[in-house]
């Protein structure tokens, strides 16, 4: 009878502890315990206006986060409506900056333009003195990152003149010239033909800032070589010389094209260059 007690004692103490639940060591005894994430929600963000001081144009700012220490990094969207953009400035530690939206600008004090496009992620070194915001004819947007040291992340300079954001200087509508090359080829017969040639072709096209004159001459000059249009090549053969092309860049660009355009319009367009550029 003893055992027979025994046997049901066992029996039962083995199932009991078979239907316990498991316990997950890994896991921590409350969940209290655990930190939550620090989420910061887009509502819950404000906006800004760039003031005058560091900004041209029309500029919001959000700040996304501050720098929680020991971490000294702190990061902002920047929206910039066409033509906006920042003062010269320069950044102690740095700036990282990822276009999210439109086309934009960027320069180095003494470098050229550089245009950014939305995905484009550009690096400001330590201490480059700097400006960036949208172009001239589209908004931008992006995500500025940049650490503090002793509590600064910028310092602020002069602002950016039109001629510096890549802006010409305006100027009085244009008059008739009387001495453009227009004018002595066609202008008696063709007047208005002349005036198009003037104003809107050359006055207009070759002066947009979406390409230089150099390479608007090189293309011209492609283009010219291509067709086969000798007169008009002669003339683009030294206005392309004034424009920077080199003797060697023009040179070069014909041998290329006669693998595209014909062995004999490349002969036509290295016979004019010769009588053109080459020194008598």
């Amino acid at each position: 009878m003893k055992k027979f007690a025994l046997t049901l004692l066992l029996n039962a103490l083995a199932i009991s502890l078979w239907a316990a639940p498991p316990q997950d060591i890994g896991s921590p005894a409350s969940s209290s315990a655990v930190p939550l994430a620090s989420i910061s929600r887009e509502a819950s963000r404000a906006t800004s206006q760039g003031t005058e001081d560091r900004f041209t144009g029309k500029v919001r700012i959000v700040s996304l986060f501050p720098a929680n220490a020991p971490a000294r990094a702190t990061g902002g969207q920047v929206t910039f409506d066409a033509g906006a953009r920042t003062a010269w400035h320069a950044h102690p530690v740095g700036q990282t900056l990822i276009v999210t939206a439109g086309t934009g600008r960027v320069r180095f004090w003494g470098g050229p333009i550089q245009e950014i496009k939305t995905g484009d992620v550009v690096w400001i070194p330590p201490g480059q003195k700097h400006w960036h915001g949208a172009s001239p004819g589209s908004p931008m947007t992006h995500i500025a990152v940049q650490e503090q040291r002793d509590g600064k992340t910028a310092e602020w300079f002069e602002k950016v003149t039109d001629e510096q954001y890549g802006l010409s200087a305006p100027t009085a509508p244009p008059v008739a010239n009387k001495n453009s090359r227009a004018q002595q080829l066609f202008g008696e017969i063709a007047p208005k033909f002349a005036e198009l040639t003037d104003e809107v072709l050359y006055a207009d096209i070759w002066e947009r800032q979406g390409l230089s004159k150099r390479d608007r001459s090189l293309i011209t000059v492609s283009a010219l070589i291509a067709m086969n249009r000798p007169d008009q090549l002669r003339s683009h053969l030294g206005l392309a010389s004034q424009n920077g092309l080199t003797t060697e860049e023009l040179a070069e660009a014909i041998t290329h094209l006669a693998f595209y355009a014909g062995w004999p319009s490349s002969v036509t367009a290295a016979t004019i260059a010769k009588d053109v550029l080459v020194p008598k």
